[in-house]
């Protein structure tokens, strides 16, 4: 253990239940700028991808975009958490993030558009993974349950009225300012952190893995890239995919090799030889394809399903978050109780994958209490899994490691929402379109079936036509969440092999306390 490392655990007092709180302050809003940024837009999406002429394919890749960034950026900045002050990262992550607000406000393509939605994923990458890294550092694994509650309510404050402000400012305003309203809560939350977060800076020698990281992030780029383009921009059999998947792997395995050589490695692979954290990040995978897959394509069912406004369609989203919120609190309580999470991990997976599969018997003829009811179950499978997850990786981690373990959770969490909503945004375009085409073939005005189709403006179509495509987009959401469920029943699987450990009641570990006390 380096000797900077057992300094920063001996001088690490523990905070009282004020302090605490007074630091997690700012963090509670950075959480809240990081999901604001994907829901704030969810609602608006229909309206500003047709306002911008673009397609079914371009909507996933509004989403994707920042997927594809947050989930190549998160290991690099969990590494540089290791090794820099995480005050000041957060900080440049949120500078980061409103740089890509402006941008993507002031678009006037979709190609720009989604530029900017990368560098926002950027800034996001390090907000998901910089927040529940600093609390690692202040708040022992038995007692961070006890606070997950107050991140649990600023995710749901944020899913909430995330969809709420979207579809009001674009019914009221524009939908520009969508990408501007989480800028003063940036603003508000840079300042805060300035002023309440106070952490030790641990002076150490910095060797930052630039190879390392390229390869990373370009591999995961490349193979993201083909799983989102393959079957619309390219064939999956095609030149194409064997470039990017050729590309994909290669960079990967040197990644592998660089990684097994250098000093400071941006993800350790000596990390994969824990049970606990290798069973994490795959479990991660699918609760990442059912959090953004339910929170993308649901907005967009209720809209072009059902006929709501945003405003409506954001209203919508309470159930979700309702579950999300008591599943959350209520998980991280009882785990803080006991010291004990597996149990709260098992039962999340079984409710997350029976939410998924009563979502998968919707169409667009399903009453929405029905709907309602259905998110409601699914959010509190979400609820229990996605912030217990960390928890679990964090404490068979020590301290020195937490940075690089819990971004390799986020990172896989976000991997798996970014190839869930490519996957299943492909698998929607292909499956209305030819609904489209049957049901404008039943009224004598046939269509040909392309898979770039334009997101239809509702008000547009006349009578019949306008059935048709609200039929389509019902029966074709309800037969994505079909698609999902063998990925949710995998989750049950892993969740059940992981090995527990009692949480324990220090920051650092038994070894770390001993190296410093010898």
């Amino acid at each position: 253990m380096s000797t900077s490392t057992t300094q920063h655990a001996a001088s690490a007092a523990p905070m009282t239940h004020r302090e605490v709180l007074e630091a997690l302050s700012g963090l509670i809003l950075a959480m809240f700028v990081a999901m604001l940024a994907s829901t704030v837009v969810s609602n608006a999406l229909p309206v500003i991808v047709h306002d911008l002429g673009g397609t079914e394919s371009g909507y996933t890749w509004v989403m994707v975009g920042t997927l594809l960034a947050l989930t190549a950026t998160t290991p690099i900045w969990g590494k540089l958490a290791d090794l820099f002050n995480k005050k000041t990262l957060v900080q440049v992550a949120l500078v980061v993030y409103v740089a890509g607000s402006v941008l993507a406000a002031c678009a006037t393509s979709m190609e720009m558009l989604i530029g900017a939605r990368v560098v926002q994923g950027v800034g996001v990458g390090g907000l998901t993974a910089l927040v529940q890294i600093v609390i690692a550092s202040i708040v022992a694994p038995i007692d961070r349950g006890r606070y997950s509650g107050y991140l649990g309510a600023a995710f749901a404050v944020a899913t909430v009225s995330g969809p709420l402000i979207g579809g009001v400012v674009v019914d009221a305003l524009s939908w520009r300012w969508c990408f501007l309203v989480a800028v003063p809560f940036a603003v508000l939350a840079f300042a805060v952190l300035q002023r309440t977060l106070h952490l030790p800076t641990v002076r150490q020698e910095a060797r930052i893995d630039y190879v390392g990281a390229t390869l990373i992030a370009g591999g995961l780029s490349l193979l993201l890239a083909w799983v989102s383009l393959a079957g619309s921009s390219f064939a999956w059999a095609s030149t194409e995919t064997a470039l990017l998947v050729t590309g994909g792997v290669v960079a990967l395995v040197l990644a592998v090799l660089v990684e097994s050589r250098v000093s400071e490695p941006m993800i350790p692979l000596r990390l994969f030889r824990n049970r606990t954290i290798t069973l994490a990040v795959l479990a991660s995978l699918t609760v990442g394809v059912a959090m953004f897959g339910s929170t993308v394509f649901l907005a967009q069912y209720f809209q072009l399903s059902h006929g709501l406004t945003p405003t409506e369609a954001g209203l919508m989203s309470l159930p979700l978050v309702f579950g999300l919120l008591v599943a959350s609190i209520g998980s991280g309580r009882r785990i803080s109780r006991t010291g004990l999470w597996k149990d709260v991990l098992v039962v999340g997976a079984l409710v997350m994958t029976l939410g998924i599969g009563l979502l998968a018997t919707i169409d667009g003829d399903t009453a929405l209490w029905v709907v309602g009811l259905w998110m409601t179950v699914l959010g509190l499978g979400l609820g229990a899994l996605q912030q217990n997850l960390v928890l679990a990786v964090q404490n068979s981690v020590p301290h020195s490691d937490v940075g690089a373990a819990s971004s390799l959770v986020a990172t896989f969490r976000t991997m798996g929402g970014a190839v869930g909503v490519a996957l299943l945004g492909t698998a929607l375009s292909h499956r209305v379109t030819d609904l489209v085409a049957q049901g404008m073939a039943r009224l004598g005005a046939p269509v040909q079936a392309e898979g770039h189709q334009e997101i239809p403006d509702l008000s547009t179509l006349p009578g019949p036509a306008r059935e048709v495509v609200m039929s389509a987009f019902g029966e074709a959401t309800g037969h994505l969440f079909l698609l999902a469920l063998p990925a949710a029943v995998f989750t049950i699987v892993v969740v059940a092999l992981v090995r527990e450990v009692r949480l324990r009641s220090t920051v650092h570990t038994d070894a770390e306390l001993e190296a410093v006390a010898r």
